[in-house]
C-alpha cells in the first residue's frame, strides 16, 4: 500500500489541528479522523489471541494505517517523521515508540527509542524495529520479547519476523517463567518458533537453572502449544530409595493425525533400562491405547530375569449399531506390581483382565459375544474362562396394554485348567412379564419371571469332590416379585429450616426351593461365574443373593425399608437416611447358612449428610439381631475448607461375616484373625499459591499395627515444580510356607521420591508424587442428589 499526497497531508493535518489519529488511506480522499477512533488509539484486534479469519493480499492492503504523534515532518510522495509519543496501528500490528519514519513508496516503518512492538503473536521492547506493513516482515533490535497466547519470554540480540507466524531469534533466551524468575532458561545462538507449528527449534543451546548451565544440546525442539510433533520430549529426573537415580526421556512419533506413539527410555539406577511404549489410535471402530513395559535384567531381583507387562485397552462404537470394547493387561510375573511402578497396573491389584466383546444393539434387542479370561496374581489360582459367551436380550415394553416383557439369555462356555473343576456349556432363559404402575406419589411393579437353565459339564467322574454332579442338568424355576414405594412431603419444615420426605418401600419375593446339586456351585459354594452379594440396604431389594447363575437361592420374604431426605429451601438435599431388613417366611434360602432357621435378614442402614457445603458425613451399618453381632460399618466424616481437607474413616468388617460371604481356598487366618478393624486419616493442606502438603496414614486398630502411611509436599510455581515424597507400606512376608497373622513381625516397603520438572512446555511436563502410590487413597463416598 503506497500513500498518496492527499493521505500524507491528512495525517500531518489531523496531528496538528486536532491531536486526534490521523488515517491513511489508499483512496483519493482521506478518511476522517472522526470515523469511530478515539484518542488515544485502542484495537482488540492486536492484543486478541483468536486466529483471525485469513484475508487475502488485496484485503490486507486495504486495511487503514492508524497515526498518532505529537509532532510529524512530510517529504511529498516520499517519507514521514513522526516524533513524541508515535503510536501507529495496522491490522493486527502496533507500534509505539520515541520516533518512527514512514517511508511510504516501500511502506516501510523504522521505530527507533523505547520501541513496544505488538502482533497477534508476540509484544516486544527493542531498540529499533524496522518493519513492512503490507507482509509484516520485521527486524528487531536489543529485544526483549513475550509471546501473546503462550507463557513463554526472552531476549534476542536480533529477532525476524517472517509474515504473521514465524520467528527467528539470533542470540536469544527462552523460558516459561514469569518476569524476574530464571528458575531455568534455555540460551542458543538461534531459535525458531513456528507458531503455526506450535513448536520451537534451538540450535547451539544450553539449558541453564538459575543462570548455572547444566547441559549442552546442539539441535533441540521444543513444543509450544498443543500441536504434535515427532521429536525428543523434556526429561524428567527422579530419585528414590526403591529405584535409586531415575532419568526418564520420552520420545514422541507423531505417525498420523489418528495415531501416535511415544516410546521412554527410563533408567533406573537400582534395576536398569526399562522401555516403555505407549501407542494411541482413533479408527472408525473407535479409539484405543496400547502399552509395553519392558526389562531385560531386573539388577535388583536377577532371578525373575526379563519382567514385562502389556495392556490394550478398545472401546469404540461403528455405524450406532455396533459397539468393541477390549480390556487385556498381562505381566511377566505375579510380583510385577509390587516391585516395579507400571502404568498398566497398581500395587493393590488382584487381577488382571483380559477380556473382548463385540455387541449389535437396535431399538428391541441387543446381542453381545464375548470372551474372558483373568491372570490372578497370586500362586496356584486357576479361574475359568469364558471362551466364548454370547448373550441375546429382547425387550418389548407395553407387550400387551401395560405390560412389559423382557427375555434375557445366553451360552456360556466355561473352562479352567485346575483338575478339581468341572468345565462346562451353559445355556440361560430368563423371560420376564412386568406391569409398572406409577403415580406421582407411589409406584408399583409387579414381575414374573421363569428361570431356565442347562448344563453339559465336564469333569472326572472319579473324583470324589465331584461326585454329586451330572454332566447333563437342567433346572426349571418360576420367580414372583412385587415391589411398591410411597413418597411423602412434610407439610411442616424440619427443625423450621429444612422440608422433609418420608419413602417407605416394600418388595415381596418368591422362589421356590429347587434342588440344584446337580450343578456345579448349586449350594452357594464355588460356580462358574457366581460369588455372594453384600445384602447392604440397597441389596436388600435384589432378587438375587448370587451374582450369576449357578445357585439361585430360594425365597419367600418381605424387603421392608424406608428412606428420608432433607432439602433446604433450594431444594439441595442436605441429608438422608436409609434403613431397611428383610422378614423371611420360611429361612432365608441359602442351603450352606448354618442358621437358616432365622425369621430375619441383619439390619441395614446408610446414610450421608451435608452441613453447609463444608462438612460432609457418610456412614453404614449392618447389624444381624439374630446374633446379636454388628457384621459391617463404615463411617467417613470430611471437613472441606478454601485450602485443602481432612478427612478421617473407619472400616469394620466381623471375621464371621467374611467366612460367611467370601470362599477362601487357604485358612483366612492367613489374612486376618478378628476381621477388618481399619481406622484412616487424610488430609490435603495449600499453603499459599505454591506449597501444598498432603498426609495418609492408616491403621489396624485390633492388631494395633500401621497398614499404610504417606506424606508429600509439592511446590508448584509457573515455571517449575517439586515433590517429595515418603510413603511406608505394610507388605506380605516373600515365603514359601505361609505362616499365620500375628506369629510374625510386619514387613514393611518404605519409599523416598523426589521429582523435579519445568512447566510450560506443552502437556508433557508437569508435577508428579513419585513412585509412591498407596493402595488406600482419598474417596468421596456421600450420595446426596444436589
Amino acid at each position: 500500500m503506497s500513500f498518496t499526497s492527499r493521505s500524507l497531508l491528512a495525517s500531518f493535518t489531523g496531528c496538528l489541528l486536532y491531536g486526534t489519529p490521523a488515517i491513511a488511506d489508499n483512496g483519493s480522499e482521506p478518511v476522517s479522523p472522526e470515523n469511530g477512533i478515539v484518542f488515544p488509539l485502542q484495537t482488540d484486534a492486536v492484543n486478541s489471541c483468536e486466529v483471525p479469519d485469513k484475508k487475502s493480499k488485496e484485503e490486507e492492503d486495504q486495511q487503514p494505517v492508524l497515526i498518532q504523534a505529537d509532532s510529524v515532518e512530510a517529504s511529498n510522495n516520499s517519507k514521514a517523521v513522526y516524533k513524541g509519543n508515535v503510536h501507529i496501528i495496522k491490522g493486527r500490528q502496533e507500534i509505539k515508540a520515541d520516533s518512527i519514519t514512514l517511508h511510504q513508496q516501500e511502506n516501510i516503518a523504522i521505530a527507533e527509542g523505547n520501541v513496544d512492538y505488538s502482533s497477534m503473536e508476540m509484544r516486544t521492547t527493542s531498540d529499533k524495529v524496522t518493519t513492512n506493513l503490507s507482509t509484516e516482515d520485521t527486524t528487531m533490535v536489543n529485544t526483549a520479547y513475550k509471546m501473546s497466547c503462550q507463557p513463554i519470554r526472552g531476549q534476542a540480540g536480533r529477532v525476524l519476523k517472517t509474515g504473521q507466524e514465524i520467528y527467528e531469534l539470533e542470540d536469544a533466551s527462552f523460558t516459561t517463567c514469569p518476569a524476574d524468575d530464571n528458575s531455568w532458561r534455555f540460551k542458543a545462538s538461534a531459535i525458531e518458533l513456528d507458531q503455526s507449528d506450535e513448536w520451537a527449534t534451538f540450535y547451539n543451546a544450553r539449558f541453564e537453572v538459575l543462570d548455572v548451565p547444566i547441559f549442552y544440546l546442539p539441535y533441540v525442539t521444543v513444543p509450544v502449544g498443543d500441536t504434535r510433533k515427532t521429536g525428543v520430549l523434556i526429561p524428567s529426573i527422579g530419585l528414590d530409595s526403591k529405584n535409586g537415580f531415575e532419568l526418564s526421556v520420552p520420545i514422541y512419533w507423531n505417525i498420523a493425525p489418528n495415531y501416535d506413539a511415544t516410546t521412554t527410555i527410563n533408567y533406573m539406577e537400582r534395576r536398569g533400562t526399562q522401555l516403555e511404549a505407549e501407542f494411541r489410535y482413533l479408527t472408525e471402530l473407535g479409539k484405543g491405547t496400547v502399552d509395553v513395559e519392558y526389562l531385560n535384567e531386573d539388577a535388583k531381583f536377577k532371578d525373575k530375569g526379563s519382567r514385562w507387562g502389556v495392556s490394550w485397552d478398545h472401546s469404540g462404537i461403528y455405524q450406532q449399531h455396533w459397539k468393541f470394547d477390549v480390556e487385556y493387561s498381562k505381566v511377566s510375573d505375579i510380583d510385577y506390581f509390587q516391585d516395579l511402578n507400571s502404568n498398566i497396573g497398581t500395587r493393590d491389584e488382584g487381577q488382571l483382565q483380559q477380556s473382548g466383546e463385540v455387541s449389535y444393539r437396535s431399538q428391541d434387542w441387543d446381542m453381545t459375544m464375548r470372551v474372558r479370561d483373568f491372570q490372578v496374581l497370586v500362586d496356584d489360582n486357576f479361574p475359568y474362562r469364558l471362551m466364548p459367551q454370547v448373550e441375546f436380550n429382547y425387550y418389548a415394553p407395553q407387550f400387551y396394554k401395560e405390560l412389559d416383557f423382557t427375555l434375557h439369555s445366553h451360552v456360556s462356555k466355561f473352562t479352567t485348567d485346575d483338575p478339581d473343576k468341572p468345565s462346562a456349556t451353559r445355556v440361560h432363559m430368563e423371560p420376564k412379564l412386568s406391569l409398572p404402575l406409577s403415580s406421582t406419589w407411589w409406584s408399583l411393579t409387579p414381575e414374573a419371571s421363569l428361570l431356565y437353565t442347562y448344563y453339559s459339564q465336564e469333569f472326572d467322574t472319579n473324583n470324589k469332590v465331584l461326585a454329586d454332579l451330572e454332566e447333563q442338568t437342567e433346572r426349571t424355576i418360576p420367580e414372583v416379585r412385587i415391589n411398591g414405594a410411597i413418597y411423602l412431603d412434610s407439610t411442616h419444615k424440619f427443625l423450621g429450616e429444612y422440608l422433609q420426605t418420608l419413602e417407605p418401600k416394600v418388595q415381596y419375593l418368591y422362589v421356590p426351593e429347587v434342588d440344584q446339586s446337580s450343578i456345579y456351585g448349586g449350594t452357594g459354594e464355588g460356580g462358574y461365574d457366581s460369588s455372594k452379594l453384600q445384602l447392604d440396604y440397597y441389596g436388600l431389594f435384589r432378587d438375587r443373593q448370587y451374582s450369576g447363575v449357578d445357585y439361585i437361592a430360594s425365597a419367600n420374604q418381605f424387603s421392608i425399608g424406608a428412606t428420608s431426605r432433607f432439602y433446604d429451601d433450594a431444594y439441595k438435599e442436605r441429608m438422608n437416611i436409609s434403613f431397611g431388613q428383610i422378614l423371611y417366611l420360611n429361612g432365608s434360602g441359602t442351603i450352606n447358612d448354618t442358621n437358616d432357621n432365622k425369621n430375619s435378614s441383619a439390619w441395614a442402614m446408610e446414610s450421608d449428610f451435608n452441613y453447609d457445603d463444608y462438612l460432609f458425613y457418610h456412614g453404614g451399618i449392618q447389624y444381624d439381631s439374630n446374633v446379636s453381632e454388628l457384621q459391617v460399618a463404615n463411617s467417613t466424616l470430611e471437613y472441606r475448607f478454601s485450602k485443602g481437607y481432612i478427612q478421617a474413616n473407619y472400616r469394620y468388617v466381623s471375621k464371621n461375616y467374611i467366612e460367611s460371604n467370601v470362599n477362601y481356598q487357604d485358612k483366612l487366618d492367613y489374612i486376618t484373625q478378628h476381621g477388618i478393624y481399619q481406622a484412616g486419616l487424610l488430609s490435603e493442606y495449600n499453603l499459599g499459591r505454591n506449597w501444598a502438603l498432603k498426609g495418609q496414614y492408616f491403621h489396624d486398630t485390633k492388631e494395633d499395627q500401621m497398614i499404610e502411611a504417606l506424606v508429600g509436599v509439592t511446590y508448584l510455581s509457573d515455571c517449575w515444580s517439586f515433590g517429595l515424597t515418603y510413603s511406608d507400606q505394610l507388605i506380605a512376608p516373600k515365603s514359601d510356607t505361609p505362616s499365620f497373622i500375628g506369629t510374625y513381625k510386619p514387613e514393611y516397603e518404605s519409599n523416598l521420591m523426589l521429582s523435579i520438572a519445568i512447566r510450560g512446555l506443552g502437556n508433557n511436563t508437569g508435577i508428579t508424587s513419585g513412585s509412591t502410590s498407596n493402595a488406600l487413597d482419598y474417596g468421596r463416598p456421600f450420595y446426596l442428589n444436589n
